[in-house]
């Protein structure tokens, strides 16, 4: 007489469905992030793609995903056409001078609106805030006003001063603040340390996080930002790289090979930047962890 094995094991049974159904779904999870992921990367793809064309294959139809023939000197002939290098240092300058002073004046604030009470605190912080419902083309007009008045056209300090102050970036590390117990503030204050030495040796060290998210955020803003430094500018001496890549459209035509390259060549600093910052976060995060709970 037989008798049936799962019927004797029936929770071992069970248990392998369970990790072969576990297997099917991290098996499609990967498969669908996977997709997912070549679709955003794609872009980047077509654009590197048709920087190693000539400009003839860039406008062929039909159109080729893969180069007939790669032209790899079409970075350098990019580089060369223009003044790359005056380009990629104003945009260094200015998004690097428009990140410090974000930086700074935001954890300033956010320190103020996070531990100092004041009389209308609450108000001034949604007043503040509401600033972020005003859209930047608004703000445009009055803001050439101004600069023209003070004789800041085409200039570093008047492509940079107006734009380098961000409610979002008080409201972030506000939030982040909030997180941080009190209990280190009271323990420095008994040490002797003023609040803007709390602020630098307690707080900044543990908000690395969410400052490392808010550098990342507005270097690259800035680093690609077009509207203002086309109104604030004028000629190529402190034209950025949004600006410069423009002149490669000519009554003669479009150097499309030469635009993808020159952003493709644009793109590397952001990419830097965020996979450093990426550790400075992750790296951040562990530390701060340990005060979740509190």
């Amino acid at each position: 007489m037989t008798t049936d094995p799962t019927s004797r094991h029936p929770h071992s049974v069970s248990a392998g469905r369970q990790r072969l159904l576990r297997r099917i779904g991290t098996f499609f999870s990967y498969a669908g992030l996977s997709l997912v992921a070549l679709l955003f990367l794609f872009p980047f793809f077509w654009m590197v793609s048709n920087a190693v064309r000539s400009n003839a294959e860039v406008m062929a139809v039909p159109v080729r995903i893969f180069p007939e023939e790669y032209h790899w000197g079409t970075f350098v002939e990019a580089l060369v056409a223009l003044p790359f290098g005056t380009f990629l240092l104003n945009s260094l300058v200015v998004a690097c001078g428009v990140t410090a002073i974000v930086i700074a004046v935001s954890c300033l604030s956010a320190y103020a609106f996070a531990r100092l009470r004041f009389p209308g605190r609450e108000g001034l912080l949604l007043t503040y805030l509401s600033t972020l419902m005003i859209p930047q083309v608004m703000l445009v007009i009055p803001l050439f006003l101004l600069v023209s008045k003070l004789g800041w056209i085409n200039t570093y300090h008047g492509m940079i001063l107006p734009v380098a102050f961000s409610s979002f970036g008080t409201f972030l590390l506000r939030q982040f603040i909030l997180g941080i117990p009190k209990d280190l503030d009271e323990a420095a204050m008994m040490d002797g340390a003023s609040r803007l030495r709390i602020l630098v040796t307690v707080i900044v060290p543990l908000a690395m996080p969410a400052i490392g998210l808010l550098s990342l955020f507005t270097f690259i803003a800035q680093w690609k930002s077009f509207l203002w430094p086309l109104i604030a500018t004028s000629g190529v001496e402190k034209a950025t790289l949004p600006l410069g890549l423009t002149l490669f459209q000519t009554q003669q035509g479009t150097a499309w090979n030469y635009i993808m390259a020159g952003a493709t060549i644009s793109m590397l600093p952001g990419v830097v930047l965020a996979i450093v910052l990426q550790r400075v976060i992750y790296r951040g995060i562990t530390v701060s962890s340990g005060f979740g709970g509190r």
